[in-house]
């Protein structure tokens, strides 16, 4: 990436965006538009669709008759496979415009989103493409009068529901392995960053996708979220966000067509440092950037760190001189580490978290105010607070934003006790030399995935999903494409 490159696509006027229905772009109903807020400096973008509830009802229509005359879902395995990586291709061409648009949108620094949300997205409709082939039907073991088929059928109309910080990588994970499954999809991005989605909409027809079979509706989701959920002709809702929304999609599929609904639902993550750990120089700054990268706006993020006693002030030193080396600012600059708070509503959060905190008793080691507010962008400096007590509402509740809550510890069983003491289990971190150890660790952490030695980075080939009020639902690996089949009995009698 140059800085010429994204300096000249960030000066592109963006025109105002309806919603992707039938392959085509269309303003609301209604024709409301919302604001596009860039949390690089406060302003208005552009435009986006605000949708109704007869969008939805005509996207999903479309969803339905596409699957229904099988112009994707009838389609040659093979087939689906060239479109996938064709789109696949299409997004590595057009990389660095996605996530210049991207950037503007919600904030994430340039060098992060051209990894994790472009390149993420081509690499994973490819690993679904490669994959959807290899998906095989079973013979049942029975008698020998009888053959038992175990059939793979598409579930039909997909709803899903992505958030605003990685929204193209997460899209991605729900939209590739439903459409290499052969459904039909209806997607509800963040109002506040629905720019990335509606590019891959456009591309996915160009690449070959039939008109009908990937949808987009824009808007709020009171009324957009809420219409896709109570739809009774949608079969699953597949959602990434908060646990309030979670529950809400749930009472939803009680209300309509009681349609399956997998719920990834954030964490409060433990990042736990032994005494013991192999390299604590590293542990410091990949505990760091584990909760400060994106500043903070990342699901899986180590926002709880577990210090054994004997090296805790050592360690949290460290820690906070990686914080206070970070260099924060406009996120399309390549020298920026660290981005934008995505909007204004949340900064306040963050803070008012710092502040609670205080309050209980927390001692702020460094950061805990805005910076940069003459940009009139939303940024913080990366924050570190100590004396976390378990019961304190920092070290209970998710902040999602650049904040870390540091707990210590003296034992094995302690440092076990403190991981499982909220009600989240999405992620994990154990740093310890003591090969036991960290498997009775990974044993006992009640957490969907549980980093040994690292922070974060796991790649495609395995799942991430939670436990307890993280969700019950997983992305990446070719598990994910399990919720988005029925299995079906064929039993002929011989």
């Amino acid at each position: 990436m140059e800085q010429s490159a994204i300096n000249a696509l960030r000066a592109q006027s963006l025109s105002p965006r309806g919603h992707f229905i039938d392959g085509r772009g269309q303003a609301a109903s209604d024709g409301a538009t919302e604001s596009v807020i860039s949390p690089i400096d406060g302003k208005v973008i552009t435009q986006i669709a605000s949708g109704t509830p007869s969008d939805v009802d005509q996207a999903v229509a479309c969803a339905r008759r596409a699957f229904e005359d099988g112009r994707w879902s009838k389609t040659a395995p093979s087939a689906r496979k060239k479109v996938l990586f064709k789109l696949a291709d299409l997004i590595e061409q057009r990389a660095l415009e996605i996530s210049v648009l991207g950037v503007l949108d919600n904030g994430t620094e340039i060098n992060m989103a051209f990894k994790a949300e472009a390149m993420s997205a081509a690499a994973t409709f490819r690993f679904y493409g490669e994959a959807l082939d290899k998906v095989y039907g079973e013979i049942a073991p029975t008698s020998p009068d009888v053959l038992g088929l175990i059939h793979h059928t598409p579930v039909g109309v997909v709803g899903a529901i992505v958030p605003w910080n990685f929204p193209l990588m997460i899209g991605s994970w729900k939209i590739a392995p439903a459409l290499a499954a052969g459904n039909s999809i209806v997607l509800k991005p963040a109002e506040s960053a629905s720019l990335t989605l509606l590019k891959i909409a456009e591309l996915a027809v160009e690449a070959g996708l039939p008109e009908g079979v990937f949808n987009v509706v824009t808007g709020r989701g009171s009324v957009v979220g809420e219409a896709l959920a109570l739809s009774m002709d949608v079969d699953i809702m597949v959602f990434t966000g908060s646990g309030t929304t979670g529950r809400r999609l749930l009472e939803y599929s009680a209300r309509s067509n009681l349609k399956r609904c997998y719920l990834e639902l954030g964490g409060k993550s433990p990042n736990i440092i032994f005494a013991d750990a192999p390299d604590l120089a590293k542990a410091a700054r990949e505990s760091a950037a584990g909760i400060f990268r994106n500043s903070g706006q990342v699901c899986i993020a180590g926002s709880r760190l577990l210090v054994q006693e004997d090296i805790h002030e050592e360690f949290v030193a460290e820690v906070c001189r990686h914080a206070e080396n970070y260099r924060v600012g406009d996120p399309l600059n390549l020298d920026t580490q660290i981005g934008a708070v995505h909007s204004l509503s949340e900064l306040e959060a963050n803070l008012e978290f710092v502040e609670k905190a205080e309050v209980e008793g927390a001692q702020l080691r460094t950061g805990g105010v805005r910076i940069l507010g003459e940009t009139g962008g939303y940024y913080m400096q990366p924050t570190v607070m100590t004396d976390v007590k378990a019961e304190d509402n920092l070290f209970q509740n998710e902040v999602f934003g650049p904040v870390l809550a540091v707990t210590s510890f003296k034992t094995e069983e302690d440092a076990l006790r403190l991981a499982n003491a909220t009600d989240f289990g999405l992620s994990a971190g154990v740093w310890t030399s003591n090969l036991s150890r960290a498997h009775r660790m990974v044993a006992g952490i009640r957490s969907g995935i549980v980093h040994v030695n690292t922070y974060g980075g796991s790649d495609l080939t395995v799942p991430l999903g939670g436990v307890k009020q993280s969700g019950n639902g997983h992305d990446k690996s070719l598990h994910a494409m399990d919720k988005y089949f029925d299995l079906k009995t064929a039993w002929i009698k011989l």
